[in-house]
């Protein structure tokens, strides 16, 4: 019989993460304590350092990103429109 793949959450990941950046308890041990393999909490901490100083920027970045889709979506909006008239005053004309 084939086994599940067990599915973390995120807030799962980033407790055992920062478990594991605190270094009071080794790894085996938080291997045994959340039943998670060593790779795994390895990889979690490392996505941890790497990452964490986007926590911060967050912010700025989601308004910048949300206004840019905005903008595009916009103009996409704006040329299907200009086409429609073109396409009418041909259609009037002839």
């Amino acid at each position: 019989m084939k086994s599940q793949r067990r599915n973390f959450t995120s807030k799962f990941k980033a407790k055992v993460a920062l478990e594991a950046l605190k270094g009071q308890q080794t790894l085996p041990e938080l291997t045994a304590k959340h039943e998670v393999h060593s790779t795994m909490i390895g990889t979690w901490k490392k996505v941890l350092q790497d990452k964490a100083h986007e926590l911060f920027d967050v912010k700025r970045g989601r308004k910048a990103k949300e206004a840019e889709e905005l903008t595009d979506r916009l103009y996409r909006q704006v040329g299907q429109l200009q086409m429609e008239v073109e396409w009418l005053k041909k259609k009037l004309d002839s």
